[in-house]
Order: structure tokens, then sequence, then C-alpha cells
């Protein structure tokens, strides 16, 4: 009997690791608009993107490894010790703070390239969310700036998200205050959006 409940106990626990094994680790690099900037933690974007996944059926933990106010080369300088060995998968926004600041937009593309490089090297699938420059920078600024995130995706193979804020940007009910960051609504909208791209990158995880 002794030996029995061993043999037993010993399946239901190998069953539970095995189970935990299957949980895909999404880890999401990025800055003040996915790290959930004024707001509650539960309307902070991974953790709206998590339960998204969960209701499609998804097995999948969103891990926040977002820095408010990082910059492309802060995103660079800690990716790997932000990316553990447990990532199946990994979001990459940052950009936005480059733009803010008028960082020139090369060296913004040298750091982009360098994540994904890096990444791409390790085997974990990348999914780049680009970003558009203020308009207020000038014509040549955006026409520097904008092409970064779809050429290095394609470059290194990666899954493109073409502009992390589409159907936010500019609308005062899903930002706060400020008028740059989302709201709870609006990471809700961006969640929405972004679902078939993320599934894609989920796949090609699963797949690896």
């Amino acid at each position: 009997m002794r030996f029995l409940l061993v043999v037993l106990f010993g399946g239901f626990l190998a069953a539970g690791i095995s189970a935990r094994a299957d949980t895909l680790q999404l880890v999401v690099v990025g800055d003040s608009l996915t790290a959930g900037y004024q707001l509650a933690p539960e309307k902070a974007f991974p953790v709206q993107l998590q339960n998204a996944l969960a209701e499609r059926g998804h097995d999948v933990a969103v891990i926040n490894a977002s820095v408010s106010g990082d910059t492309s080369s802060g995103g660079l300088s800690r990716l790997d010790w932000s990316v553990g060995p447990e990532a199946d998968a990994v979001i990459l926004e940052l950009g936005a703070n480059d733009a803010l600041r008028g960082i020139p937009p090369a060296r913004t593309r040298d750091n982009i390239d360098a994540m994904v490089q890096r990444l791409t090297e390790r085997g974990l699938p990348v999914l780049v969310a680009g970003m558009l420059a203020p308009r207020n920078l000038g014509e040549e600024y955006a026409a520097e700036f904008d092409p970064i995130f779809s050429e290095v995706s394609s470059t290194y193979g990666a899954t493109l998200y073409p502009f992390f804020l589409e159907g936010v940007a500019l609308d005062p009910a899903l930002n706060l205050p400020d008028g740059m960051h989302p709201n709870g609504d609006g990471v809700s909208v961006i969640v929405q959006n972004m679902l078939p791209t993320v599934e894609q990158l989920l796949a090609r995880a699963a797949g690896s």
C-alpha cells in the first residue's frame, strides 16, 4: 500500500511539474507604456495581456520587465538580466523615450538592432512593438525614426506590431491627463489590438 501511495504521489507530482513546465513565459521589456505608469497593478499591460490570453485558452505567464523612463540604451544595458533563462518569448517595446529626448535615430536603431539580434541568437522569438516619432520633431527626424522597428524586424525575422499605441494615441478618453500614457481603458484597447500578433509570437515559441 505504501508503495502504491508513493507511486501515485510521484505521478501527481510529475504531472504538476509537467503542467507548470508547459506554461510559456512571455517577457515584456519596455518603458512606462508597458510598465503600468500611474495605473493600478491589474490595469498594467502585462496583467491585462495575460488575462486576455488566458481567456483565449493560452497558458502563458506574462512577466513585467519594463522600467518607466527607459530608453533603448537602458533596455540594452539591462537586457541579459531582464530576460532570464526561463523566458520563451519577448515583447520589445522601447524607443518612445528616445524620440521624446530627441536622441539621434541612428543610435536608437543600433540599440534596437542589438537587442533583437541578441535575443534571436538565444533562440527566443521576439515581437517588436513599433513607435512613431512626435511630429513636432520634424519630418526628417520622423523619416529616420519611424522605419527602425519594421526594418530591424525584417532583418532578424522578428514578429512586428507596427505601432504600439495604435487606436489609443491622441484620444483623451484612452489616455491619462498627460496625454501620452494610456489609462486602463487605453491599455485594454492595445491588448485587444495586439492579441492576434501576440498569438503569432506564442505559436513560434511553442514550436521552437
